[in-house]
């Protein structure tokens, strides 16, 4: 095997076992009694919250399940930490793809991630991506395999991110009881996401089809 293709095998390995664990360890459930016992120390709250949200990519959880706990014990008032939470979780996975070379086993996903951002635009491509119910994690390490500049990244996932962050934070700010289950969106914030990135990516995809 090439040293390239052995390294980035043995990298992923290594993430994805890491991941498992953090999955099987903890649960959105479990951080987020833990999380909204801090109600009433705001400082420590914000404080361990924010390493949730470096944290969240190792175990995959939906960002949704932080903007929940955010909303939960903050009130409606929490979007712009709960937006600028959504950034910050999304960067160490990009960050880390960053560094991955190309070539190897990620060479196909590096491929498919430049022609999509060549035709749609980094700025673009992230805020469709984002307002897209794709994963949040997939979209990261593709930007960073793909050599997506930070500010377009940072930009985009902040605005792509938005509406999912807002309609969270409203949800956990009304709810009795704080609970991860059913954050995906109802179905008009799904079909009005997914139509405004349609929008965006309907000019990119004309200009590829004419080309």
């Amino acid at each position: 095997m090439h040293p390239v293709a052995r390294r980035q095998a043995a990298g992923v390995a290594t993430l994805a076992l890491v991941a498992g664990v953090a999955a099987v360890v903890l649960s959105p459930a479990g951080v987020a009694r833990a999380l909204t016992a801090l109600a009433d120390r705001p400082l420590l709250f914000v404080g361990v919250v924010s390493v949730a949200y470096l944290l969240r990519f190792l175990a995959a959880w939906p960002i949704s399940a932080l903007s929940v706990v955010v909303g939960f014990t903050l009130g409606p008032r929490a979007v712009p930490l709960a937006l600028a939470g959504a950034v910050v979780t999304c960067l160490p996975p990009y960050l880390l793809a960053g560094r991955f070379d190309q070539r190897g086993p990620l060479a196909t996903l590096a491929d498919h991630g430049d022609r999509y951002f060549t035709a749609a635009g980094g700025l673009r491509g992230i805020v469709a991506a984002r307002l897209a119910p794709l994963p949040a994690d997939a979209v990261s390490y593709t930007a960073g395999l793909s050599g997506v500049s930070l500010p377009a990244y940072a930009v985009g996932t902040a605005l792509g991110e938005l509406p999912w962050v807002t309609a969270a934070v409203l949800v956990g700010a009304s709810a009795e009881r704080v609970t991860t289950d059913g954050m995906a969106g109802g179905p008009a914030l799904v079909v009005g996401a997914v139509a405004l990135a349609v929008l965006l990516l309907a000019g990119p995809a004309y200009r590829a089809l004419r080309g």
